[in-house]
Order: C-alpha cells, then sequence, then structure tokens
C-alpha cells in the first residue's frame, strides 16, 4: 500500500466493486452441483473432492445466521510481531476505536477467517478502500482480492493476502479509515465493516 503512488480522488461506491459486464453463473446447491457432468469421470472426482463432508449432510454450524459466509475476524499479520486482530463478531460501529499502530515502510498481510456454511460459495472476493482521516472521499489505496470458490465445512477457513507495504515518509504517517467488504460473484456482501489503523516511525 502506497500512500503516495496510488493516490486518486474517487468517492466511494457500491456499484465500484463488481465488474458490470461480468456476469455471474446461477447460483446452484450442493445437490444440483453434484448432479450435473455425471458422465465426466475426473470433474466428479474433483467435485467430490472439493465439497468432501458437505456431500454427507447439510453443514449448519449457526441455525440462527442464515447467511453462507460467517466472517468472525481481521488480522494484520506482520513478520516477528504478534498477530494484530479485529473481532468482527461483535458490535462493528466499535471497531474504530481499535487503532492498529503499523511501523512506516514494513511489510505486512491482512488475513481474514470465515465459515461457510449451508452450500458452497462462489468467487469469494475481498475488497479494501483506504482513506486519510479528516480528507473524505479521499482513496489513497484501493485492493480487490479474488478469495475463491469453497465449501461448506465446520472448520474455520482463512485467506491471506499477498505482502502489503506500508507507506513511508512523514508526509504518509498519520491515521488511515478503512472501509472493509466480503463479497462474492453472486454479489452476496457477507459482511461489510470500517477499521482504523495509524502510520508511525516505529511500533508503539
Amino acid at each position: 500500500m502506497s500512500a503516495e503512488a496510488n493516490t486518486e480522488h474517487q468517492p466511494h461506491h457500491e456499484e465500484d466493486v463488481h465488474d458490470s459486464n461480468y456476469q455471474p453463473p446461477p447460483e446452484k446447491t450442493i445437490e444440483e452441483i453434484m448432479a450435473a457432468d455425471q458422465e465426466d469421470e475426473s470433474l466428479r472426482r474433483y467435485k467430490e473432492q472439493l465439497l468432501g463432508e458437505a456431500q454427507a449432510e447439510k453443514i449448519i454450524v449457526d441455525p440462527n445466521d442464515e447467511r453462507k459466509v460467517l466472517v468472525k475476524k481481521l488480522a494484520l499479520v506482520s513478520e516477528g510481531r504478534p498477530d494484530m486482530e479485529l473481532d468482527l463478531t461483535g458490535d462493528l460501529t466499535q471497531l474504530k476505536k481499535q487503532v492498529f499502530v503499523i511501523k512506516e515502510g514494513v511489510q505486512y498481510k491482512v488475513r481474514i477467517d470465515f465459515i461457510v456454511q449451508r452450500e458452497i460459495v462462489h468467487g469469494l472476493k475481498y475488497v479494501q478502500k483506504t482513506y486519510r482521516l479528516g480528507v473524505p472521499d479521499l482513496v489513497v489505496d484501493k485492493m480487490t482480492h479474488m478469495v475463491g470458490s469453497y465449501p461448506p465445512k465446520k472448520e474455520m477457513q482463512c485467506y491471506i493476502t499477498p505482502n502489503e507495504e506500508a507507506p513511508s515518509g512523514m508526509m504518509a504517517r498519520g491515521t488511515y479509515s478503512v472501509s472493509s467488504l466480503f463479497t462474492d460473484d453472486d454479489k452476496h456482501n457477507h459482511l461489510k465493516w470500517e477499521w482504523t489503523f495509524e502510520i508511525k516511525k516505529d511500533w508503539e
């Protein structure tokens, strides 16, 4: 993430998340996926491997939550440092009060922990927009990561972004607001949240 190289003035529009020319395949249940292409042995084995235990039973981790993707945690991961974590299961409006401190110029990754239940999800995406606090609508960085398609599982699954580099220099130091969105090809927004980090000369 380079605040200097990627600075652009653009308001945050929800429609920016999805390519208007892209038409995702229609949603299908696990039963429909398994029933298709039965004559193709290699494809059948691939689907069995992908779906695993989801074929045998309807996997529902939280019966009170109708969503297919339950986003649990965001973490900033930097080598040699303890992971900095945000709990995404509580009051999301309080997340901005928990400010992460990042040393300028360091390499870090974003990790998202989530659970998939009920049905397979296609084309999960993690979209992040970063704003300089106090400068409304000034997007200093935007990234979209293709997370992939996932079967339902009882266990936690996770996605880790490639390395990002924190901006450096006196002009880059300061507080930033981040808008994060976990969405998919079917335009289901599984979770949207905002959080805050501060670039400093050194770790606290």
